[in-house]
């Protein structure tokens, strides 16, 4: 067959087109080219693409890994690809770029699609943007629909496919993209929007979510549902057809009824007055970088302790405001709600506050009640346990007595449905409980409820402590020559002078006098009169030096002998902090609550590095005690020694050395402030304040290793207990914002002993006892319960009491010459209870 002749015209017309094509190709790979210089000095550079950082909120745990708090605006959740379940993968390819994998940052249909109606609309309706674009314009660059933009957007969408491998891009994208609802990522969206982890979703709610990034405010299930279930149905549809699902998976989670809430994030221990400690602590230190750099702090709480301190002050509060009477419902329904979902719906102005629900009581029938709650449940409200207390007057045999119909009450939920009639307890409280060795802070409550009050009364409130103080005022008078023998006379008394304003005549609180009082006996049963003449005798100046060796401040006590009466403005962080000497043998450390800070890689930035008690350690007392020849001891022991006063403020601790061949001693120690035989004798001492004294409902702890001291001020305004045993100190505190008096009978041994009774039931829960061992320098001696003095050998009355050695009452006496003394022997005595 022959050739078929080109004519020359065809070859001509041809070579036009070639040249046309040409140029135009190289006009546009020009434009291109200029474009690209003209935005390149916009865009990031490579090493600044590498060295993307997610905004993670600050992250708060216990020392045993709980999660305490979140605090940021954005909740993120970080996930590794490996981490992210295919379903996830699939749906967000489905719905946002199913050329995900095959294109190099560009879809070059969809965006000359986009091209096509921006120009027929002369709007920028259309993105065509590709999952790739979509992170560098929600990493670099804004959220408006210019050319220019569009523009930087397609560069910065081929430099990022340039240096990241698609599962790179993919890990950034799905933790980057926001979600709605402040949810920045699919592991916030998963918990904020399912209270779930990632891997806990069905397809239905992973397609709720793959379908937000289109319009996450209009598409949102909680505030849009309908939208949502139609743009899940498109994603749905979208995974199907490419073969990511069957039909029969499509069918089931296109039928599923959108449900869904808000959650908060997934807090596994509630501290929230801890957290906020937190985040004022490293506030200085890290700015506004603290919400976002993703930085994980690790407190020194413990999550049990910390769960049983929350419970116990709420409990102790709840069974405060039960006995002082019902004040009646705080709201009435205008009708009842036809099913708990309207329930939700009208209790919306009611918040949860410290565990109690809102509920709407819709039926009383003879001693029961029914109400629905705000958390979408039904509760049975029984006759004895749970309405009886709310009688006025004692008054009424039916629920209808106490509630009606329509009322807003709040509830305490109990098992099996069940639940107790409740109110929001006006009256405040403070727990907080700290490990004696090093000052870590184990446990931390500041009050009923933190976001119906913020303030933290453990290191906010500054409230006279009673007669929690005494405990100090003793130390220093054991120091001085007292011993726990020492008779004190109990008899009114008007004090005048020493910083007074005007007369006064201080009382016990039973308004009682009992005569001459042993030290020991007027510890346990809280004289009053016999601490305010201990403290005469010893001088208000020496007194307030002492102190300062617990960690008080001067310029906080009151200079005058109300001191004695715990007049001081005191937090309970302080108090505890004090009581710890005692139950370290005598080793002042500081309370803290940050074990240590990490960066988003886990690196550590800060760590503590505490003081710690070392009973393995020869450490001298800082400062020194020394003579005061201007501050004479009471007359009565002949025996006792000069050591008695301390001159200037608290020292470093001192140069170590190990004590025999012990453990190795701790990096550093903690400063000794007073001697262990001091510190043994005052815990002596305050084990009668539960045994026989104020704090005799503690036996119920079935414990003989517990010490402590209540506290209660003038007219019951404030009570308090601190106490302790060798592995853990704690203090309670119960009263009123707006200081005045929680009533009669309301005192530290009933009032704010029962939070640190249920705290330590739990914290010292199958623990062996532990006392510290006795240290050298205590002797013990047969005493006449009458005078204090050495007993004869054959008094039947006699109790055996410890001394510090040296100061025996008397003189003369040596072990084993018949005169009841013996070193070493355990004292106390099988006294009767005081009370």
């Amino acid at each position: 067959m022959a050739p078929i002749p080109v004519k020359p015209v065809h070859i001509r017309m041809l070579s036009l087109l070639l040249t046309l094509v040409v140029g135009v190709a190289g006009a546009i790979g020009l434009a291109g080219l200029a474009i690209y210089y003209y935005l390149a000095p916009g865009l990031p550079e490579v090493a600044q693409l590498r060295d993307i950082r997610l905004q993670v909120p600050l992250r708060v745990y216990s020392r045993d890994g709980r999660l305490l708090a979140q605090i940021g605006e954005q909740r993120r959740i970080p996930v590794r690809f490996e981490d992210i379940p295919q379903p996830v993968v699939d749906a967000f390819i489905a719905a946002e770029d199913d050329r995900f994998f095959s294109h190099g940052g560009i879809d070059t249909p969809g965006l000359l699609r986009a091209v096509l109606v921006t120009a027929a609309t002369h709007e920028a309706r259309q993105g065509g943007s590709t999952i790739t674009m979509q992170l560098a314009r929600n990493m670099f660059l804004g959220p408006e629909k210019q050319l220019r933009r569009k523009l930087r957007e397609i560069f910065l969408a081929l430099r990022i496919e340039h240096e990241f491998t698609k599962r790179e891009i993919l890990t950034l994208y799905l933790n980057k993209i926001f979600l709605g609802q402040r949810a920045y990522g699919v592991g916030a969206a998963a918990e904020v929007y399912y209270g779930k982890q990632l891997r806990e979703l069905s397809l239905a709610e992973i397609a709720t979510i793959a379908a937000l990034p289109k319009a996450p405010s209009t598409l949102n299930p909680i505030s849009n549902p309908d939208r949502a279930r139609a743009r899940r149905s498109y994603v749905l549809r979208r995974m199907l057809d490419k073969g990511y699902i069957r039909r029969a998976d499509f069918d089931t989670a296109n039928r599923a009824p959108i449900e869904t809430t808000e959650h908060g994030p997934q807090v596994e221990v509630d501290a929230p007055y801890v957290a906020e400690m937190v985040r004022e602590q490293l506030l200085p230190t890290y700015g506004e970088n603290l919400y976002s750099a993703g930085y994980k702090v690790v407190t020194t709480v413990d999550s049990r302790l910390q769960r049983s301190a929350d419970w116990s002050l709420r409990a102790a509060l709840l069974e405060y405001d039960r006995r002082h009477g019902w004040r009646g419902a705080p709201g009435h329904a205008a009708r009842l709600p036809r099913d708990s979902r309207e329930a939700v719906q009208m209790l919306d102005n009611f918040p949860v506050v410290g565990g109690l629900v809102p509920a709407i009581i819709v039926t009383t029938i003879g001693k029961t009640a029914t109400a629905l709650g705000k958390d979408g449940r039904s509760f049975t409200l029984p006759w004895e346990t749970g309405l009886a207390w709310a009688r006025r007057g004692g008054v009424g045999k039916q629920a209808a007595d106490v509630v009606n119909a329509g009322d807003v009450v709040y509830l305490l939920p109990a098992p099996g449905g069940m639940a107790l009639l409740a109110q929001i307890p006006q009256v405040q409280g403070a727990f907080v409980s700290l490990d004696p060795q090093d000052g870590a802070i184990s446990s931390l409550v500041g009050g009923f409820d933190f976001y119906a009050s913020k303030f933290n009364r453990v290191v906010q409130a500054r409230r006279q402590p009673g007669s929690s103080f005494k405990p100090f005022i003793y130390s220093a008078a054991l120091e001085r020559g007292y011993t726990p023998a020492t008779m004190i006379l109990d008899a009114p008394i008007v004090m005048e002078g020493s910083g007074l304003e005007s007369l006064w005549r201080p009382e016990n609180d039973a308004r009682h006098f009992y005569g001459p009082t042993r030290l020991r006996i007027a510890l346990a049963a809280s004289r009053n009169l016999v601490s305010l003449r201990l403290l005469r005798a010893l001088g208000v100046d020496y007194a307030i030096d002492y102190a300062s060796r617990f960690g008080f401040v001067p310029a906080e006590l009151p200079h005058n002998l109300t001191m004695a009466l715990g007049t001081a403005q005191l937090t309970p962080l302080q108090m505890a902090s004090g009581y710890a000497v005692f139950a370290n043998s005598g080793f002042r450390v500081t309370p803290y609550l940050i074990e240590r800070v990490e960066d988003g890689d886990g690196r550590v930035l800060m760590a503590a590095n505490p003081a710690v008690a070392c009973l393995e350690c020869s450490v001298a007392i800082e400062p020194p005690l020394s003579p005061d020849p201007a501050a004479p001891p009471t007359p009565a022991p002949a025996d006792t020694d000069a050591n008695a006063t301390m001159t200037g403020p608290i020292a470093m601790p001192a140069a170590v050395t190990l004590a025999g061949n012990g453990p190795r001693p701790p990096s550093k120690p903690a400063p000794r402030v007073i001697s262990a035989a001091n510190a043994y004798l005052m815990t002596d001492m305050m084990r009668d304040v539960i045994r026989r004294g104020t704090a005799r409902r503690a036996l119920a702890l079935k414990r003989d290793d517990i010490a402590g001291k209540t506290g209660t001020t003038n007219e019951h305004r404030d009570t308090w207990f601190s106490g302790f045993n060798a592995d853990i100190v704690a203090t309670a505190w119960v009263g009123f914002d707006q200081e005045r008096s929680l009533g009669a009978g309301e005192e530290g041994g009933h009032t704010a002993l029962p939070m640190w009774i249920y705290f330590m039931g739990e914290a010292l829960a199958g623990r062996p006892e532990h006392r510290l061992p006795q240290p050298e320098g205590i002797v013990s001696a047969r005493i006449a319960p009458a005078t204090g003095e050495i007993a004869r050998g054959n008094d039947p009355d006699g109790v055996f009491e410890l001394f510090l050695a040296g100061k025996l009452p008397g003189s003369g006496a040596v072990a084993g010459d018949g005169s009841g003394v013996a070193a070493g022997k355990p004292g106390g005595g099988p006294e009767e209870p005081i009370f």
